[in-house]
């Protein structure tokens, strides 16, 4: 029986354990976004619903200037801190966590990340997943139109010395020999009889 031992055990020593999920909870806070296996992903999720539970009970002194705080609000700013460095040992993630992600989830209680499940690994076929944090609420509506305006303008052709580049690339020997011809066309100008040089 095994009971009262949560968590997996991933082949690992218990240090190497918790190094991993430390660096994915510190990945995830950071990029807002991993790609890990099933097995990870749902271990992880738990400590990361944890490490953002601290930071969102003191999302409402964390609002208030350090100088404003009583000793009691310091105190529990100080004490959830210290309880998600315990998992999450990036300085920068933790920052991260309580400066954007804990005022994000100030009306959520739980839920706060999602496993969408993936395809295989090509190498050994381990079930893969993305495990994302919940967007914003009030910023998920615009960004729908912000990416069908970014599909739209995939369509368009690049300008300046990307496009030249990229046609230069595209092009046999016949078209680089064309492409005085064209240009000069563009111009206003007649192309001359003689062999187009390139610009080189």
């Amino acid at each position: 029986m095994r009971h009262r031992r949560a968590g997996v055990h991933l082949s690992r020593t218990s240090a190497h354990r918790q190094a991993l999920f430390s660096n994915l909870v510190a990945a995830l806070f950071t990029n807002e976004r991993i790609r890990t296996t099933d097995a990870k992903a749902k271990e992880t999720r738990r400590l990361a619903e944890r490490t953002i539970t601290w930071a969102r009970r003191v999302g409402d002194v964390l609002t208030k200037k350090p100088e404003r705080r009583s000793t009691e609000e310091s105190a529990r700013v100080v004490h959830a801190v210290r309880m998600a460095r315990r998992v999450v040992r990036d300085r920068g993630a933790v920052l991260k966590l309580f400066d954007e992600l804990a005022p994000r989830f100030a009306g959520r209680h739980g839920g706060y990340t999602r496993i969408v499940k993936l395809s295989q690994r090509p190498g050994d076929a381990a079930s893969m997943s993305l495990l994302e944090l919940m967007p914003d609420e009030g910023a998920s509506a615009p960004k729908p139109e912000s990416t069908k305006e970014a599909g739209k303008e995939k369509g368009k052709p690049a300008s300046g010395a990307k496009a030249e580049a990229k046609a230069g690339k595209s092009e046999g020997k016949a078209g680089k020999a064309a492409k005085p011809e064209t240009e000069a066309k563009e111009a206003g100008k007649k192309p001359k009889a003689g062999k187009a040089k390139s610009d080189k």
